[in-house]
C-alpha cells in the first residue's frame, strides 16, 4: 500500500516542461463512454496508439479503447487480474494477435501511460505487435500471438470505436488524459513521451504537431463542454453519460491524492468519481485515507457532507499515522487508532484512544468540512463552510491558535471513517479537483485546486507539483 505512488505521480521538472492541463474522470456507475464512427476506412495494418489513464477499480474488466464490428472487436483492455491485454483481430476473425502481460497493474494512485504500435507490414513476426507502458518495452508475455503479414484489423475501420467501454459493458473506472491516434505511422513511445533528465520519470511531451493521418484523432478534455473535441481538427467523439464535472486537473503532469480503496479497514465501502465519493456499506465503522501521506509542510482538504448525515456521531474527518494505521486490522473508527486525531459530525474533537479532546459544531448534509494540516508545526484545524472551529487560526504557525497538537511526528494520511447505522453516509473529497460542481474557485497559492472556500496562505493542495515544492 503504497504511501505515495511510484512511477509516473509528476515531477518538480514538469512545472518547467509540457503540462497537460485536463483529465476526463470515468465513474463506471454512469456507463460513460466517447464514441466515434469515421465514416471511411483508415489504413488498418499500420497505425500507433497512445492514452495516459489512472484506474480507480481494480479487479473488474475494463476497456480502454475498442472498435466494435459484426461477432468480432479489437481493444486494449484489462482483464478481472488486471493483466493488460492488446487483442487484434482480422476483419473475418482468423490471424488474430494478442499480446496479454504477465505484469499486472494495480496502482490506483499512479498515472500509466500505453502506447500500442502496430505494422503488420514488418517483415519480423515479433515486431507487428509492439506494447509500451511508461516508455519500456512489454517483454514479458502470458500470451503472445503474432498476426501474419500484412494482416488488417478493424482499428480505424468505418465502424464504431470507443474509448473506456466495449460499447455497453466492461466500463473504465478512472482518469484519461491525452488520447491520441497516429493512422499509417508506426511510432516509438518518444513521440508522445520522454524521461526526466532529473529525476527519471517518464512525462508526456506535446503531440499536437504530429501528423494524425485518416482517421487519427487527439483528445485533450481542455474544453469541458466538449469533452470529445479532436484537437488536430478532425470530427469530434460522441459523449455519453459524461458532464463537465468529468474534466478533471488530476493529470499526469500533476497527480492528485484521491481515496485510497486498497486499504479500508472495514467491510463494505464503495467508491465513485475517480475514489472521490465514499459510500460505507453495512454496519460496522469503516476508515479509509487518502493515497498520499505527508510528514512536512503545509495543506488543505475539503470533505462534502453528500447525504445521509444527521448531525450524529457517526462520521469523522481527520488524519492518521501511517504506522499504526498500515499495521491495523479490523474495523475501528479513525479515533481508536493510535496517532490519530478526528473532527466527527456530532462536533466532538478526538485523538487516540478515542479521547474527547473538545467540542466543536455540528455538521450535517451540505456542509463542506475543511481540513489544514500544518506539518511543519505540527498542528492541525478544521473548518465547517469556511469558518475555523475553536477560532482557529492555520496561519498562526508554532502558536498553533486554535489547533489541536499532532503528536507524534511521523507520516500522516488525511482520512474519514464512518459507520452507516441510522443510515448511509456519504462523502465527497476535494483534493482540488472535486467530483461535484463547485462555484467557489478557490485556489491554493500556486492557482492549483477549485475548493469552495479560501485556502489558508502557505497552503497547498495535496498533488505532486506542490509535493515537489514544498516537500510532504
Amino acid at each position: 500500500m503504497p504511501l505515495i505512488l511510484p512511477g509516473n505521480v509528476g515531477s518538480a521538472t514538469a512545472a518547467t516542461g509540457f503540462d497537460v492541463a485536463n483529465s476526463v474522470r470515468y465513474n463506471d456507475g454512469d456507463s460513460p463512454k466517447l464514441n466515434i464512427n469515421f465514416g471511411s476506412d483508415g489504413t488498418l495494418n499500420k497505425w500507433t496508439f497512445s492514452m495516459w489513464f489512472k484506474r480507480s477499480t481494480v479487479g473488474t474488466a475494463q476497456r480502454l479503447f475498442c472498435v466494435l464490428d459484426t461477432g468480432m472487436d479489437d481493444y486494449m483492455k484489462f482483464d478481472t487480474a488486471d493483466q493488460l491485454e492488446w487483442t487484434f483481430d482480422h476483419e473475418d476473425g482468423s490471424n488474430r494477435g494478442i499480446l496479454k502481460t504477465n505484469r499486472k497493474f494495480r496502482d490506483v494512485s499512479a498515472w500509466y501511460h500505453l502506447v500500442c504500435r502496430l505494422d503488420t507490414t514488418d517483415g519480423t513476426a515479433g515486431d507487428r505487435m509492439r506494447m509500451y507502458i511508461n516508455g519500456v518495452e512489454e517483454t514479458s508475455f502470458e500470451t503472445e500471438t503474432n498476426p501474419t503479414e500484412d494482416e488488417t484489423g478493424d482499428i480505424g475501420r468505418d465502424n464504431n470505436h470507443y474509448i473506456g467501454t466495449s460499447g455497453s459493458s466492461q466500463y473504465f473506472d478512472g482518469y484519461f488524459a491525452e488520447v491520441c491516434m497516429i493512422n499509417n505511422q508506426s511510432l516509438a513511445p518518444t513521440s508522445f513521451g520522454e524521461f526526466d533528465s532529473a529525476s527519471g520519470i517518464w512525462k508526456p511531451i506535446d503531440v499536437s504537431d504530429l501528423t494524425p493521418g485518416t482517421n487519427g484523432f487527439y483528445l485533450d478534455f481542455e474544453a469541458s463542454d466538449n469533452l470529445g473535441n479532436d484537437a488536430f481538427g478532425g470530427t469530434d467523439w460522441g459523449e455519453t453519460n459524461l458532464a463537465a464535472t468529468d474534466q478533471s486537473i488530476d493529470t499526469c503532469t500533476n497527480n492528485f491524492a484521491t481515496m485510497n480503496p486498497l486499504m479500508p479497514l472495514g467491510s463494505n465501502i464503495a467508491y465513485s468519481d475517480g475514489n472521490l465519493t465514499i459510500t460505507p456499506g453495512t454496519s460496522d465503522y469503516k476508515t479509509t485515507a487518502s493515497t498520499i501521506a505527508v510528514s512536512s509542510g503545509k495543506w488543505y482538504a475539503e470533505f462534502k457532507a453528500v447525504s445521509g448525515h444527521n448531525g450524529s456521531t457517526d462520521v469523522s474527518i481527520g488524519i492518521v499515522g501511517a504506522d499504526t494505521f498500515l499495521a491495523s486490522t479490523g474495523s475501528k473508527a479513525m479515533s481508536a487508532y493510535t496517532n490519530a486525531f478526528s473532527y466527527g459530525s456530532g462536533g466532538l474533537v478526538k485523538q487516540y484512544n478515542n479521547s474527547t479532546i473538545r467540542t466543536d459544531a455540528t455538521y450535517t448534509n451540505d456542509n463542506i468540512i475543511g481540513i489544514a494540516v500544518d506539518m511543519d508545526n505540527l498542528k492541525l484545524y478544521w473548518s465547517k463552510d469556511g469558518a475555523f472551529q475553536n477560532s482557529g487560526d492555520p496561519t498562526s504557525g508554532a502558536t498553533g491558535t486554535g489547533a489541536v497538537a499532532i503528536t507524534p511526528a511521523q507520516l500522516y494520511y488525511i482520512a474519514v471513517a464512518t459507520i452507516s447505522s441510522g443510515g448511509v453516509k456519504v462523502f465527497s473529497a476535494n483534493f482540488g479537483s472535486p467530483p461535484y460542481s463547485e462555484s467557489g474557485g478557490e485556489t491554493d497559492g500556486d492557482g492549483y485546486g477549485n475548493f469552495a472556500h479560501a485556502v489558508p496562505s502557505g497552503y497547498f493542495a495535496l498533488n505532486t507539483k506542490n509535493l515537489a515544492e514544498y516537500g510532504g
